[in-house]
């Protein structure tokens, strides 16, 4: 694999948006970590007057502005490059600085918490706290979990070293893990590492997926105890925050916070259990198609088709992606050409750069994506998903001021999926042959199982290891693997041979440290299905919600502002709907073989 510096500059995202250099970055801080003590003089003075608290406010903004800029610069540095001396600096100079602005900070939710309900909702009604509206209805629903000042400022002093957890796997998994070679069926070996997993995975060659497949996961299972205990202390953390917080569990807490209801929740789960047949009938039709009298989970990727062999420069799939937005409308387009043009994305995989794919930024510069492009189909689909989620940052930031431009992680993978269902829907119609319709509806349908069915198994897991902690029972590596392997053979069906090794893949799942974050995916897609199918059903005036949508930020709940595209997830409708289209695509599927 090539080192950073061997890669082409025009693959290479620009970062001077964030900081022109890392001397600037350096200058900056220092001028930053300066000022910042200007937001103590109004600790204790926060309810004197409306003049007071609005100027500490704006303040504050401006001091956290400045800091995204210098914590997104630092970050992405690394991000590129893992063993990168100066990146490890710069990061450990921003989170130092990140928990003292944290610490300086930790007294204004509290007095403002302090302050009467009236006092409150007449605080939302002020024409000069307009910005703000989000901000106190926030500290109106979230009083009783705010807590003292010296509570406060304790927590935000342990999160400076408690939350090490996922630095401590990124660093494990990208920059120290490696897996050697692998071999396929004729003895010949292949370099195995994050970024060409996913090409062995596809592989024509059973053999090398077969062993793809075990090296990746056995890899993780050499090192299970140390996984497991870094695993096991960052759910600890969460169950133990929340309950210090006054929620009844972590799962709670993450619900709670994004203003989403269990019923949502629960209802994806049992939706999922409910519909297994999905992927059943999924894996039997592949089965068929492959020729095997058994299929296996490390079938899961293998090319059904032997006509197809995709293979795009990065340019070639910028414009493809294009042509499969164009319902999106014309601004939409020109985005995507300013992102090249401009080069907010960084392309191609590199020597100890993350693996996987992005989107990431901050207020008041355009966002920036990371991939790892392959040049296959999937490394299209991969880009065209990054975009969407850059572009729904573009639209809030520039319709929304910076108090409600963030939106939550709860609606953040609809525009993301949105994208890749009008490239699916779009490779379909412009299907040559029966062979490219095949492949498009595997595809579509590998991933209905890796983003509904896999992340709600995930979201299961989840619920396991954190209801099992909190019920006083304790978690080993042994237990988590058991689990896994049993939730594993479950949602893909008994007819799947499953090899030893999957019992370590929850292992190498990044987002298990994001506490609650995968079911999001299942519910993006959920939304995504039903969205794509109405753009190109009634363009006009569902691209135009479409659009409302992107440019909202955060500023109603995710619930509500999903009901803006008529996706309603306290319903069963939306659900139902996506399983009748994952049905429609296998009886069509079935046709044509």
């Amino acid at each position: 694999m090539k080192k950073r510096s061997e890669i082409e500059e025009k693959y290479k995202w620009d970062l001077s948006k964030f900081c022109k250099s890392d001397e600037d970055f350096y200058k900056r801080l220092k001028k930053l970590d300066k000022e910042i003590a200007k937001i103590s003089n109004f600790e204790g003075h926060l309810a004197e007057s409306n003049e007071k608290l609005f100027e500490c406010l704006e303040l504050n903004q401006k001091f956290g502005k400045e800091h995204g800029f210098l914590y997104i610069y630092a970050n992405l540095k690394l991000k590129t490059d893992n063993a990168d001396e100066k990146a490890n600096e710069m990061c450990e100079k921003i989170g130092l600085f990140t928990t003292k602005y944290a610490t300086l900070t930790a007294y204004i939710d509290v007095e403002i918490s302090a302050f009467c309900d009236d006092k409150l909702k007449d605080l939302q009604k002020n024409a000069k706290f307009k910005n703000y509206k989000r901000y106190f209805e926030a500290i109106l629903r979230d009083k009783k979990h705010i807590l003292s000042k010296t509570e406060e400022l304790l927590l935000s002093k342990l999160s400076d070293f408690m939350g090490g957890y996922s630095d401590n796997f990124d660093k494990f998994s990208d920059a120290d893990l490696k897996f050697g070679e692998i071999e396929d069926s004729k003895g010949k070996k292949y370099p195995l590492n994050q970024s060409n997993y996913i090409l062995y995975a596809e592989s024509k060659d059973r053999t090398l997926r077969q062993n793809a497949f075990k090296r990746m996961n056995g890899k993780y299972g050499e090192f299970i105890n140390f996984l497991a205990n870094n695993y096991i202390n960052d759910v600890k953390e969460a169950c133990v925050f929340a309950k210090v917080r006054k929620y009844s569990s972590a799962l709670s807490q993450e619900l709670y916070e994004e203003e989403v209801s269990k019923k949502v929740f629960d209802l994806l789960t049992t939706k999922v259990r409910n519909n297994i047949s999905v992927i059943e009938d999924f894996f039997e039709i592949k089965r068929k198609m492959l020729k095997l009298d058994k299929i296996a989970i490390y079938d899961t990727f293998a090319p059904i088709v032997s006509d197809l062999d995709y293979k795009f420069t990065y340019y070639e799939a910028i414009d493809l992606i294009k042509k499969a937005l164009a319902p999106l409308g014309e601004d939409y387009i020109n985005l995507i050409d300013r992102a090249v043009k401009e080069k907010w994305i960084d392309v191609m995989p590199n020597e100890n750069k993350d693996s996987g794919a992005f989107s990431w930024g901050c207020y008041g510069a355009t966002p920036v994506v990371l991939t790892n492009f392959e040049g296959n189909m999937q490394s299209v689909f991969t880009l065209a998903h990054e975009l969407g989620h850059a572009m729904h940052s573009f639209y809030s930031n520039e319709k929304q001021p910076i108090q409600t431009a963030g939106y939550v992680i709860f609606v953040a993978e609809v525009a993301s999926i949105t994208n890749e269902m009008l490239l699916l829907n779009y490779l379909l119609e412009n299907a040559k042959s029966d062979s490219e319709k095949i492949y498009y509806y595997n595809y579509f349908l590998v991933e209905v199982r890796s983003t509904i069915f896999r992340q709600t198994m995930f979201s299961d897991f989840e619920k396991f290891t954190h209801e099992t902690f909190e019920k006083g029972i304790p978690l080993t590596s042994q237990l988590l693997c058991k689990k896994y392997a049993e939730l594993n053979k479950f949602y893909h069906g008994e007819k799947v041979e499953q090899i030893d090794e999957m019992q370590y893949e929850w292992a190498r799942i990044p987002h298990f440290y994001s506490h609650f974050y995968v079911y999001k995916y299942a519910t993006g897609m959920i939304c995504a299905v039903n969205i794509a199918d109405k753009i190109l059903k009634d363009n006009e005036t569902m691209v135009k919600k479409y659009k409302n949508f992107l440019s909202s930020g955060c500023i109603q709940s995710p619930i509500t502002l999903l009901k803006r595209c008529d996706c309603d997830l306290e319903k069963e409708d939306i659900y139902n709907n996506v399983f009748s289209v994952c049905k429609d695509f296998i009886n069509k599927w079935k046709e044509l073989i």
